[in-house]
């Protein structure tokens, strides 16, 4: 199995730590954010892991290398000046991601999930991960329902998106008509959220879901980076 890493984009409520480093890599409990991801794909046997980058690129070839020091090869992808989304970022990186299922993961999240219970029914163009709702979003985002994701209806209860999951390429495969015309989608390469892919999925039962109730962290404000820190010390 082979795995994609989002680490382009910018990290602007993180300033002025993203000034110089690229949200990723900065450090909690005395590794790179991005380090503990690596580790864990590499325990559950991926080799390959596609890491998307744009802002401050140069700086994850001296920290990462080729991938080696983790059991794995790293391959790092320039989206340009401008990030391409999560779907854009996906669809770019699928040529080295290959034609069976891959996973996904946010660069700038902190979890304990073990990768390894990550299982795609036969008809499923995705498995997502969904936590808690954490004080800073507290609404949510989609619902699970006996293993099954679900767009929001009314005032059904909802969790949140961890921003891991088990995708099918195919999912991608017809990304422009559920996204649409929006800005971006007519650049070359395409620029565009995941987001309304995954809903058009959900909407004809092909998503399904595993609510993780341990350790994750949307690390996105220096205060939530440092604690963090601060509990794997």
């Amino acid at each position: 199995m082979r795995a994609l890493i989002f680490a382009a984009g910018v990290g602007e409520r993180m300033r002025p730590l993203t000034d110089t480093t690229p949200k990723p890599l900065l450090q909690v409990g005395g590794s790179p954010l991005i380090v503990w991801h690596l580790r864990r794909l590499a325990a559950i046997g991926v080799r390959d892991v596609v890491i998307n980058t744009s802002w401050l690129a140069g700086c994850f070839a001296p920290v990462l290398g080729d991938g080696s020091m983790f059991g794995l090869r790293v391959h790092l992808v320039y989206e340009g000046e401008t990030p391409l989304e999560t779907g854009g970022g996906m669809l770019h990186a699928l040529p080295l991601l290959g034609d069976a299922p891959f996973i996904a993961v946010s660069g700038d999240t902190w979890t304990d999930f073990d990768f390894a219970q990550l299982r795609l029914a036969p008809e499923d163009e995705a498995q997502l991960v969904l936590v808690d709702n954490p004080p800073h979003h507290p609404l949510g985002d989609f619902v699970l329902d006996a293993g099954r994701v679900h767009d929001a209806r009314g005032d059904d209860e909802r969790l949140t998106f961890a921003g891991i999951g088990l995708y099918r390429p195919s999912l991608l495969e017809h990304w422009h008509s559920a996204v649409g015309d929006e800005p971006g989608t007519q650049a070359r390469p395409p620029r565009f959220k995941l987001a309304p892919l995954l809903r058009a999925a959900m909407a004809v039962g092909r998503v399904g879901g595993v609510h993780h109730t341990g350790a994750w962290t949307d690390v996105g404000t220096p205060q939530r980076l440092a604690e963090l820190d601060a509990s794997l010390r």
